[in-house]
């Protein structure tokens, strides 16, 4: 599932952005104040946006960019001097003032970008080879039994560590293998 993640320092700010956005018709799973908050709603869904500001109440945008799984993109509202001098990859910038159709237009172009980028690794995936599916079920085996995880928590946990070491899901899963044997 996509979801919105609308995090600003000011709570007034944070819910009218959010107001903004489910007039224009979108799904926001989560309104916050700080990035700790943002990465927890970040954790619940597959990928996503997070609209935000320049500063938040525990860390500034770049850091909260690092800490987002790769699969998530960021929608910087801010001055166009605080977004500008350093782009950052996953990372667009809407200068504030910001009008409404501005802000679900732009949100709405991430979010075909972003299910453009899911199919393809859903392509990705389908194009796996017999070895290579052998490894990964192999893997999340080893880790049900060994954690007692189910075999969705165990696919989940293998995703995220494949976002979190930049390597595929095969890999992952050797690395896992060859860890725990």
């Amino acid at each position: 599932m996509v979801g919105i993640i609308v995090a600003f320092p000011n709570k007034d700010n944070a819910a009218n952005i959010r107001n903004l956005l489910v007039k224009g018709g979108m799904d926001v799973a989560g309104v916050c104040t700080a990035g700790a908050q943002a990465l927890q709603f970040a954790d619940a869904v597959d990928d996503g946006i997070v609209v935000c500001g320049y500063r938040l109440k525990d860390m500034m945008y770049t850091e909260l960019r690092e800490y987002l799984p790769e699969e998530f993109e960021m929608l910087l509202v801010a001055s166009a001097d605080k977004w500008s001098e350093n782009s950052i990859e996953g990372v667009v910038g809407l200068t504030m003032p910001v009008r409404g159709h501005d802000l679900v237009n732009t949100l709405e172009m991430m979010l075909h970008t972003i299910e453009r980028k899911r199919k393809k690794r859903k392509l990705e995936q389908k194009n796996r080879n017999s070895q290579q599916k052998a490894v990964i079920t192999k893997a999340k085996e080893l880790l049900m039994n060994r954690n007692n995880m189910s075999e969705p928590e165990a696919h989940k946990y293998l995703q995220k560590c494949s976002m979190d070491s930049g390597t595929n899901m095969t890999e992952t899963a050797e690395m896992i293998l060859s860890i725990m044997t």
